[in-house]
């Protein structure tokens, strides 16, 4: 690994705008394609990234397991929490009227707000499975 520097410099430098098109992809999920799922792939793309040039430790460095552990029950928390609020607020189960008081941005935050809960989830999953695939052939 010590021959590749262009590889490293390069991943360096794109890193910060994997994860910049990664939130858009997030952000604007609403009005064209993407969204939590897609953004969720995208940010632990970058991890995978970092563990294919720098090594398995500098991921793990970045996204411990302790922390890669906790985001997938985090990410289902946050979905069903927005869910649950909804019911507490008299509306049915992730119904998002009650988020504000225009009913077109209660939609908006509660979706945004669910999108992002997928997110945290399905980063979280598919970078413990390439952690479980890459400790394995060790």
């Amino acid at each position: 690994m010590s021959l590749d520097l262009i590889l490293r410099i390069g991943t360096k430098l794109m890193l910060p705008f994997i994860l910049l098109f990664a939130f858009y992809v997030q952000f604007h999920g609403d009005y064209g394609p993407g969204g939590g799922f897609q953004a969720g792939v995208i940010a632990a793309g970058t991890v995978i990234l970092v563990a294919i040039t720098f090594g398995l430790g500098a991921a793990q460095r970045i996204a411990p397991h302790g922390l890669v552990d906790r985001l997938i029950p985090l990410g289902l928390l946050i979905y069903a929490g927005t869910g649950v609020a909804g019911l507490l607020l008299g509306y049915n189960y992730l119904e998002y009227t009650g988020f504000s008081r225009t009913p077109a941005y209660g939609h908006e935050y509660g979706i945004l707000i669910v999108e992002f809960g997928v997110l945290v989830t399905v980063s979280g999953t598919i970078i413990a499975l390439f952690y479980a695939f890459a400790e394995r052939s060790r």
